[in-house]
C-alpha cells in the first residue's frame, strides 16, 4: 500500500513567496526523492499550494511562507525557497 505525504504551502502572500517555495520544494523533491524519501517505492510526496492555511502567526516574523506536512501535521513558518533542500532532507529522516 502506498502512503502519501503532502506539503501544503500557503500562497496568500503579496510577495509571491509561497509560489516560489512550492516550486523550490518540487525541484528539490525530484533531486532527493528517489533514494532518500521513497527507497521502497511505497511513498509519494506531493506539493500542494493553497490560498490560506490560517497560520499567519507563523509568518509574521519574516518574508516566508507557511507550510504544513500531512499527515504528520508539522507546521513550518517563514519558509523561503532556499530552505527547500533542508526541509526535504528532514522529510527523508522522519518517515510517517
Amino acid at each position: 500500500m502506498k502512503t502519501e505525504r503532502r506539503l501544503f504551502v500557503c500562497t496568500n502572500q503579496k510577495s509571491g513567496v509561497g509560489e516560489a517555495v512550492a516550486k523550490a520544494l518540487e525541484k528539490e523533491l525530484k533531486h532527493q526523492h528517489s533514494k532518500k524519501l521513497a527507497p521502497d517505492g511505497k511513498q509519494r510526496v506531493r506539493v500542494q499550494t493553497c490560498n490560506c492555511l490560517d497560520l499567519c502567526k507563523q509568518c509574521k516574523k519574516g518574508p516566508g511562507a507557511a507550510l504544513i506536512v500531512y499527515p504528520e501535521g508539522h507546521v513550518y513558518g517563514n519558509v523561503k525557497p532556499g530552505d527547500a533542500a533542508e526541509l526535504v532532507a528532514d522529510l527523508g529522516r522522519a518517515q510517517p
